[in-house]
């Protein structure tokens, strides 16, 4: 949806040209900047740690995207069906738990939350689905727990047949969801173009975030994501918990806190060998200089 607002976005096409990619999991863009095959990853913090410490490259988060667990706003659901005996966390234990793929953002908080209850990894069995086969897998008893983000969540047969087990931020608080990041060598050879780009990225976000513009925002999502216009008017970028959307930042910057936090959490807990000091691998002065664009 980036830039299907004509008129918007001032450089697109000029300094740079835009090119969306799709990868059904955080951790396989980090392959494919390990090879130059993607400049800007759209990563969340299990993956950029893999890119940083297993990868070894040299990364540097440049902008936010999405927030989970603000208050106020969503936190991904953990669900499970209407009726169904599992009650509580425990009632997991022997169960097939669901992930769009082992080692992302949706996986780790799901077995990060399964430890605090005592359930180790040997007590389940975790299987990788697509998230939007996810839902039917529920309802056909495939799985037993379902890892969903938006927009996933807000498709009428789940809103009607499932019910969370537990949120994301039940065992984050508020987490870094989604972030940009590129290899150091690249930004420093395009430092104009990334600012262009930046710059064009939040102003076509903040056109988004404007109530005045809501039911043309819901248009074009329905033109892109392929679902009537009804199905994106109660929850896209609107501010209302469990029934709206994401917390995004109107600078473009991300909570550095929070990635520290959820970085040091996924090594406490073993799903990486070491942690980094975040702020020593982010270089917000890309954001910083387009925002600066727009006062």
């Amino acid at each position: 949806m980036l830039f299907q607002v004509p008129g918007i976005a001032k450089h697109e096409g000029k300094s740079y040209k835009f090119e969306a990619v799709h990868f059904q999991g955080s951790p396989l863009q980090v392959q494919a900047q390990a090879v130059n095959e993607l400049e800007i990853g759209d990563h969340g913090y299990s993956s950029f740690v893999f890119g940083v410490v297993n990868a070894g490259m040299h990364l540097r988060i440049i902008a936010d995207e999405l927030q989970d667990g603000v208050p106020g706003f969503y936190s991904n659901q953990y669900l499970v069906r209407n009726g169904s005996s599992i009650k509580r966390i425990e009632d997991l234990k022997g169960k097939v738990v669901a992930v769009n793929i082992k080692g992302s953002a949706s996986d780790i908080p799901m077995r990060a939350m399964l430890r605090k209850h005592g359930l180790t990894d040997s007590d389940f069995t975790l299987i990788e689905a697509p998230l939007p086969a996810q839902p039917a897998m529920l309802a056909e008893h495939k799985i037993d727990l379902a890892s969903e983000p938006l927009p996933f969540t807000a498709e009428p047969e789940v809103l009607a047949n499932d019910h969370p087990l537990f949120l994301q931020r039940d065992i984050f608080g508020i987490s870094p969801l989604a972030f940009w990041a590129a290899r150091t060598s690249w930004l420093e050879k395009n430092r104009a173009a990334v600012v262009d780009f930046l710059e064009d990225a939040l102003r076509v976000e903040r056109w988004y975030l404007d109530p005045a513009h809501h039911k043309e925002a819901v248009a074009i999502a329905s033109k892109v994501g392929k679902e009537p216009p009804a199905f994106y008017d109660r929850w896209l970028f609107v501010k209302n918990g469990e029934t709206g959307d994401y917390y995004r930042d109107p600078r473009g910057l991300p909570n550095i806190d929070s990635i520290q936090k959820t970085v040091d959490l996924q090594k406490s807990l073993g799903f990486s060998h070491s942690t980094i000091d975040v702020a020593k691998y982010t270089d917000l002065s890309y954001i910083r200089e387009a925002a600066a664009r727009l006062k």
